[in-house]
C-alpha cells in the first residue's frame, strides 16, 4: 500500500459517483488504504455554450486529469472510457477497465412515450455528434439542437419544455438511480452506443507499479478484451468528437463480435460492418483493424475526408 492514493476526477455528480465507487472497490480489496479524491475541472466542463464538436477533439473531459497525473499531483484518474482518446499520452497507461454497465442509449421524453411517437419537427437535444447523426439517419424530420451540462441539467432542460427529448447513456442513469426518467431504451439494431460506453477506464503513470497493484483487482478481463477491439476501431477511424462513430464489441460464446458504424454529420450516409474473431488480445486488435478497414473501403474514407475538409474550412 501507499500512504495515500490520490484519485483525479471531474466534479459532476456522475463522475464523483464513479470515482467513489472505484475508491470503495480499492479499499475493499486493500483494507486500510487511504484514498483521496482530487476534483479537476476540464475544458469540456468549463465551456458550456458550444457543442462539443465545435470545442475540440476527443479528450475534452480527460486532458486536465491526465495533466494532473503527469505533474504527479494525482496517482490515478477515473474516466468514462468513451471520453478517452485512442492513444494515451506518453508516460501514461490505461491498464485497467471495470466491468461494463448497461451500454445502451436511453430516450428521455417526458411528454412522449417512445421514439416513434415523437412528432415531426420535435426538438431533440444532444451534445454528441454521434447521437445527432444517428437520430437524423433514423428520423430526418427531427430538429437536433445542442444541449450541454451534466445529466441533471439536461434532464431539467427537457422537463422544462426547452426540448422535447434528449438521449443519455443508460449506464449513467442507473448509477445515479434515475432510471425512472427513461421513456425507451434503444435496441442495438436501432442505435449503436459510443465505443467504450458503460466502462470505467483507470489511468496512471507507466512507472507506478504501486498504484497498478492497488487497482489490478478491478480489472474485468472480458470487458478488457472487448474494449481492445473497440479502441482499435476508434484509433483506426480517428474517432473524436468531430467524427460520428459508434460501435460495440460483445462476448458471444467464447468469441468476440464487433459492430461498427461511421456516419456523416447530417445522417444521410451511414457505413456499418460486423465481424467476429477468437477471444484473445491479438485477435481483438485484429478484429478492430478488420472492421475499420471494411468501413473505410465501403464509403467511410470519403466520409472522413469530407469531415477533414470541413474542419479545415471551419476550424
Amino acid at each position: 500500500m501507499r500512504a495515500t492514493l490520490r484519485v483525479a476526477t471531474r466534479g459532476s455528480r456522475l463522475a464523483l459517483w464513479q470515482a467513489n465507487w472505484v475508491k470503495s472497490q480499492i479499499q475493499q480489496y486493500h483494507p486500510g488504504q487511504s484514498v483521496e479524491l482530487l476534483i479537476v475541472q476540464t475544458k469540456g466542463d468549463r465551456i458550456q455554450d458550444r457543442p462539443l464538436s465545435q470545442v475540440g477533439g476527443k479528450g475534452l473531459f480527460v486532458k486536465e486529469l491526465e495533466a494532473s497525473l503527469l505533474r504527479e499531483e494525482a496517482d490515478l484518474a477515473v474516466h468514462s472510457l468513451k471520453d478517452v482518446t485512442g492513444e494515451v499520452p506518453e508516460g501514461l497507461a490505461l491498464p485497467v477497465v471495470t466491468t461494463r454497465e448497461d451500454f445502451r442509449d436511453a430516450l428521455i421524453a417526458p411528454r412522449h412515450g417512445s421514439f416513434c411517437e415523437l412528432p415531426s419537427g420535435a426538438v431533440v437535444g444532444t451534445s454528441s455528434l454521434r447521437r445527432a447523426a444517428q437520430l437524423l439517419h433514423l428520423r430526418p424530420d427531427l430538429e437536433i439542437q445542442p444541449i450541454r451540462g451534466n445529466v441533471e441539467t439536461r434532464l431539467d432542460k427537457v422537463d422544462s419544455g426547452s426540448f422535447d427529448a434528449t438521449l443519455l447513456a443508460v449506464a449513467g442513469l442507473k448509477r445515479l438511480e434515475l432510471e425512472s426518467c427513461i421513456a425507451e431504451i434503444f435496441l442495438l439494431e436501432t442505435l449503436l452506443p459510443a465505443l467504450g460506453q458503460g466502462v470505467l477506464g483507470l489511468e496512471l503513470r507507466e512507472d507506478d507499479p504501486a498504484t497498478l497493484e492497488l487497482i489490478q483487482p478491478l480489472q474485468d478481463e472480458t470487458t478488457a478484451l472487448c474494449c481492445q477491439a473497440e479502441r482499435r476501431l476508434l484509433e483506426r477511424l480517428e474517432g473524436n468528437c468531430q467524427v460520428p462513430l459508434a460501435g460495440l464489441c460483445e462476448w458471444r460464446g467464447e468469441r468476440l463480435l464487433l459492430r461498427g458504424q461511421l456516419l456523416s454529420p447530417d445522417g444521410r450516409q451511414s457505413v456499418e460492418h460486423v465481424a467476429e474473431s477468437a477471444a484473445s488480445p491479438e485477435a481483438a486488435r485484429a478484429l478492430g483493424d478488420e472492421v475499420a478497414k471494411a468501413i473505410l473501403n465501403s464509403g467511410g474514407r470519403e466520409i472522413l475526408d469530407a469531415l477533414k475538409t470541413s474542419s479545415a474550412i471551419n476550424p
